[in-house]
Parts: structure tokens; C-alpha cells; sequence
């Protein structure tokens, strides 16, 4: 298996820079085991999902992680938060015409100062004069990803932000999760699907291209989770039930087959907080996930191997070919896809 063997050809026109004008507008791509490709609008999910099912999401919020600034050499300065790790200390990237050296100084917009304690392998660490949090709320941007090429704006605060988010902390948004409007949460709800949350922080690393040509010596980045004992409850009742657990998103599939493949965790499905880097590609069996909801992603990446090692390689490029024959919108704030799992 080659990091190529990933590789489709995708239109720049294709790429949604804006999200569609209701979330619930987004088409929906079903790629069924039993019933194969046919193309449905979002609100189908209605009709996807049966009572028993257990959708999960990923309740993360976004913080305004970008910021700008300049050195106290007065070179221009832009930081990307990638995590938050005490209130006055980050890991960021800082991009700059020459990279700070540790001891300097940067002064953000509106007078705050950072002060550049090191850095842990491509991040820095910096250390502000007040709780990062204040800072990111008066000057933060909102960290759009890096094909969307355009400022953020007022309308990006709300719309790269699922209505359930709660927990701040990811610089990504888990955009399957985007398409959910309270009025589709409700429908979902009445119709007897029943709902779990766990918390994966998303990071910058997400999408960080793989740059080797054998996948298995890649290195993944590391993201913060927690998946709580009364969702592993839920679950278990789930599956015994004869449900499914659905994920919203491939941050959730990631999160729930951490859990289970965790050398602690002995294959049973546990309680987990703490990091995760699970590189999951074709070979990998998955545990706990049964179907996902999901947006198209990049070529060559560990999101669609990911989602090809869930379906079938050779079904997922199908798909994804189809997908650009039939203009579907791709990334972030595209359309989405609703995934059942192939056999082990």
C-alpha cells in the first residue's frame, strides 16, 4: 500500500470556501454495503437512521485560535493556538520571516505580551500576560483551514461551530457535524435515535499532509479526548440491543477505537481520557463504529484512509469519483457522506 494508491484528482471549484446558506442544505452521499452509492440530501438522515441507533458527535468547541502580533524586532507575527495547556501557556505555530528565539517577546493586538519560553518539536511555547482565553476572545480569528483561502468573518463564528459544541479547546471544527440544525437534533430524537457525546479536541495537525510514501511510516499527530463511562454505557446497551453506534465524524471513530484499542484497554471498550494518535488505514478492524457521517477529504490523507479502511478502498475512491462527476462540494464546509461498515 502507497500513500499514492489515495491520490484523485479534484477540481479547485469543488472546494467550499462558504458554508451553504441553512446547515441542513448540504447533499448527502450514501454509501451503503447492501444498496451501494445513491445521492440524498441531508435531512434523509431521518430516514438512514432507526429507532435503537446511537449517534455520537464530538462536542468540542472551536476557539479563535489565530492571532497576529509583531516581535519586538518588529517583524510581523501570526500564531496559530494548537493547544492550550495551562491558562497562561500554548503551544502554537508561529509564522514569521525568521522564527523567534526563546527569551523574546510578542506583542499581539491590543497590547498583550507573549513571551517565547521554547519550543517542543514544530511548536513553540509561549507564555502570555494574561489568561489566553481573554486574549483569544478579544483578538482571536477563527482558524479556518488552510484550503479555504479567505479571511474569516463575522458569519464563521457561528457557522464553523456545531450547534452542540461545548467543550473549547480544538483550532479544527469536527465538521461532520456541521450539518446538524436543532430542528433535524429534535426530528432525530423523537424518532427514537438516541444521542452520546464524547470530547475529542481537534488540532492544526488534522491536516497535516502525509509526506512519506509508505503510510506506515507516518507519524500522527497527538489530540486530547475523553470518552466517558456513561457513554460506554450507552453503547454496550446499543449493540445489545441490536442498534448501531453511529459516529459523527471521523474525530468520533478515531476517539471510540482509541478506546477499545488502547493497550489497556485489552479490545473491551472503556472509560479513556488522555492522548490519542491512532493512525487508522486498510487493515485496520474496527471495534465499536458500525456507520459514520462524514464530510470528502483531502487526497492522500489519513482522514481518507481512514474512511477507506471503514467501506473498502476500492468502494470509497469509487465513490469519491462519483462524488466529483456529480459536484459534490468537498473539506470543511462541503457536503457529506453517510458510511456503513464493511466486514472485518
Amino acid at each position: 500500500m502507497k500513500t499514492s494508491d489515495f491520490h484523485f484528482d479534484l477540481p479547485e471549484r469543488l472546494i467550499a470556501k462558504r458554508p451553504p446558506q441553512r446547515r441542513r442544505d448540504s447533499r448527502l452521499m450514501v454509501v451503503d454495503r447492501s444498496r451501494g452509492i445513491y445521492h440524498e440530501h441531508f435531512p434523509h438522515l431521518t430516514e438512514l437512521l432507526e429507532p435503537g441507533d446511537l449517534l455520537v458527535f464530538n462536542n468540542t468547541r472551536v476557539i479563535p485560535a489565530r492571532i497576529f502580533g509583531k516581535k519586538d524586532t518588529g517583524g510581523a507575527v501570526e500564531v496559530l493556538i494548537e493547544r492550550i495547556m495551562e491558562s497562561d501557556r500554548v503551544l502554537a505555530q508561529v509564522r514569521a520571516s525568521k522564527s523567534p528565539k526563546a527569551g523574546s517577546t510578542i506583542v499581539i493586538e491590543g497590547g498583550y505580551e507573549v513571551l517565547v519560553l521554547g519550543r517542543e518539536d514544530e511548536f513553540f511555547v509561549l507564555k502570555a500576560d494574561q489568561d489566553w482565553m481573554t486574549i483569544l476572545e478579544d483578538q482571536g480569528h477563527m482558524p479556518l483551514p488552510p484550503y479555504i483561502d479567505r479571511e474569516d468573518e463575522l458569519e464563521d463564528k457561528e457557522r464553523y461551530q456545531t450547534v452542540y459544541s461545548k467543550e473549547a479547546g480544538a483550532v479544527a471544527a469536527p465538521t461532520a457535524g456541521l450539518h446538524f440544525d436543532q430542528e433535524l437534533l429534535e426530528e432525530l430524537s423523537n424518532n427514537g435515535v438516541g444521542f452520546a457525546e464524547v470530547t475529542l479536541h481537534v488540532g492544526a495537525g488534522t491536516f497535516q499532509p502525509v509526506r512519506v510514501d509508505n503510510p506506515d511510516e507516518h507519524k500522527m499527530h497527538s489530540e486530547w479526548m475523553c470518552l466517558e463511562e456513561s457513554v460506554v454505557e450507552q453503547i454496550r446497551k446499543t449493540k445489545i440491543n441490536g442498534g448501531r453506534v453511529v459516529a459523527v465524524g471521523t474525530t468520533v471513530v478515531r476517539c471510540l477505537e482509541t478506546a477499545a484499542a488502547h493497550e489497556e484497554q485489552k479490545g473491551e471498550l472503556k472509560a479513556f481520557t488522555g492522548e490519542t494518535d491512532i493512525f487508522i488505514y486498510p487493515g485496520f478492524e474496527y471495534q465499536v463504529v458500525d456507520a459514520m457521517i462524514t464530510n470528502f477529504h483531502l487526497p492522500e490523507s489519513t482522514l481518507l484512509m481512514l474512511v477507506a479502511a471503514f467501506s473498502g478502498q476500492e468502494e470509497i475512491l469509487m465513490a469519491y469519483e462519483d462524488a466529483v462527476n456529480q459536484n459534490y462540494r468537498f473539506f470543511s464546509y462541503g457536503d457529506a457522506m453517510f458510511l456503513t461498515r464493511k466486514p472485518n
